[in-house]
């Protein structure tokens, strides 16, 4: 087991931002996840929508022809006719298909930069690294992280709300040695049976 850096050492200063970075990644990638999962459920409820409503409308224009002396049956289909042009007008100019692939695709970025700042601050314990070396790795992080913000497209306070609670309540990016023993071989397991 690595040794604590003490608190007053250059290197600790450089760890204790370097934690703020990967939990700030950590945030924004689950927050990426949670806009993904919104648009998707967003797009299937949009599209069981259209489908509902094309079927009564269909089924209202097959009760006009069968039963050609019912009011209700024109005034239901003409009613639902409408009430689909609103939902397809209000849904024409949103994607919410592409959205949902655009927050999977910065998911997806922000994931690699995380778990590098992650090996980073497992790589600070090691001596063999320099504080510069570091220094440059974390600046290069940076770089790649700006990047992909700039391209992302804008989250909101509700998915972040979810992230927060699936990293604070529901521990999504924590393992017990036993959960992480169940995927290993034997020979990698920390419980071993004696």
């Amino acid at each position: 087991m690595a040794a604590s850096i003490p608190v007053d050492d250059e290197r600790y200063v450089l760890e204790s931002q370097i934690r703020e970075l990967y939990g700030r990644c950590a945030y924004t990638h689950k927050t990426h996840e949670k806009m993904a999962e919104r648009a998707s459920t967003y797009l299937w409820r949009v599209k069981w929508t259209q489908i509902i409503l094309s079927a009564l409308t269909t089924g209202g224009a097959i009760g006009v022809v069968f039963d050609a002396n019912s009011a209700i049956y024109p005034l239901a289909t003409a009613a639902l006719s409408i009430l689909m042009l609103i939902v397809n007008s209000y849904v024409k100019d949103i994607d919410p298909g592409q959205d949902a692939q655009l927050h999977r695709d910065a998911a997806s970025d922000i994931w690699n930069v995380r778990e590098a700042y992650l090996s980073l601050l497992t790589d600070i314990r090691d001596l063999a690294f320099s504080l510069d070396d570091i220094r440059k790795r974390r600046d290069e992080l940076q770089g790649q992280l700006h990047l992909i913000y700039k391209a992302a497209p804008h989250t909101n306070a509700k998915a972040y709300s979810q992230a927060q609670d699936a990293l604070q309540k529901n521990e999504d990016l924590t393992f017990t040695d036993a959960e992480i023993d169940a995927f290993l071989p034997s020979s990698l397991k920390r419980a071993r049976s004696t």
